[in-house]
């Protein structure tokens, strides 16, 4: 293993913020991984911290195949993190907006610049991220609908779900889009935390990456098959909306299956303590993401389903 500098922020008031990349193996660069990118990505960077010890115990025992260069990047908005800042800077601006990005940008212009000169000549891109709304997923692999995606290669990930999406304008800024621009196959992996660890999942996450790795000839590593991916597009899910804001009380988690009419969740009144709204199931399906704060507001959406099909 081998601990090098991406990419350092300098700073008047206080230290600088150095992003640092952990590497394997030697020759062609095979795979990148990315943790957090924001600075309440906790499961992120937990997630790719189990990787960098694995792999350096693979590395130790001569399981990286000649000629593959792994890179692993745990945390780049290490600012955010110190201070519990999803964004960076008091500009308060999300690097994953910033790609490919600029050398005489803004901060997060040059930060994603920087990075994104060091990883774009990787094959295979696996960044490890969240969602822009708070709440929990069944944990899945995510690509954009750029042309360039493929998700037969997203199935070896062995996750359940895998989600393609047509990206939008925003989309054109983030490090998935701009790494597929660049001819790398970039994968996002999702699992059910953010801001806090979850040790299921995460194992279940740091499998996946390294099955992903042993079946694209990478690695040698002895893991269980996964599961047999469904690929869904994300317009075809099925989006629950609120009507009314307060409280929210969900009764139903990610990956349970729901029917017609079930009751989802309840919204309370939070001076008087009444049932404001009662949320109900408008399909069959199994619950995809599912809304986890404990305040709700006017037209979120509290859930989405993935539509069975009773054939």
């Amino acid at each position: 293993m081998h601990k090098e500098e991406i990419y350092t922020v300098k700073s008047p008031y206080r230290e600088d913020m150095t992003i640092w990349g952990y590497r394997f193996g030697k020759g062609e660069p095979a795979a990148c991984i990315l943790g957090s990118v924001r600075g309440n990505e906790m499961q992120q960077m937990y997630i790719c911290s189990q990787l960098v010890r694995a792999l350096k115990e693979l590395e130790a025992n001569g399981c990286i195949n000649a000629n593959k260069r792994i890179m692993v990047i745990p945390v780049i908005n290490g600012m955010g993190l110190n201070v519990s800042k999803r964004f960076f800077g008091v500009e308060d601006m999300d690097i994953n907006r910033g790609f490919p990005g600029k050398v005489n940008g803004d901060t997060t212009d040059r930060i994603a610049h920087g990075i994104f000169e060091k990883i774009k000549e990787y094959t295979y891109g696996i960044q490890l991220t969240s969602f822009y709304m708070s709440g929990e997923f069944v944990p899945h692999v995510r690509m954009m609908e750029t042309g360039y995606q493929n998700t037969s290669l997203a199935n070896l990930f062995g996750l359940p779900y895998v989600v393609v999406r047509k990206p939008s304008p925003l989309d054109t800024k983030t490090l998935n889009y701009n790494w597929q621009n660049e001819m790398t196959a970039a994968f996002s992996v999702y699992t059910n935390k953010n801001d806090t660890i979850d040790e299921e999942s995460a194992r279940q996450a740091v499998a996946a990456v390294l099955r992903f790795l042993t079946r694209m000839g990478i690695i040698r590593y002895e893991s269980h098959s996964g599961y047999i991916s469904h690929v869904i597009m994300e317009h075809d899910l099925t989006d629950v909306h609120v009507e009314m804001g307060g409280i929210f009380k969900g009764l139903v988690k990610p990956g349970e299956d729901v029917r017609y009419g079930e009751l989802l969740a309840e919204v309370i009144d939070p001076y008087e303590g009444f049932i404001r709204e009662t949320i109900t199931a408008p399909t069959d399906g199994i619950v995809f993401f599912a809304h986890t704060e404990p305040l709700v507001a006017q037209g979120d959406i509290a859930y989405r389903l993935i539509h069975r099909l009773h054939l």
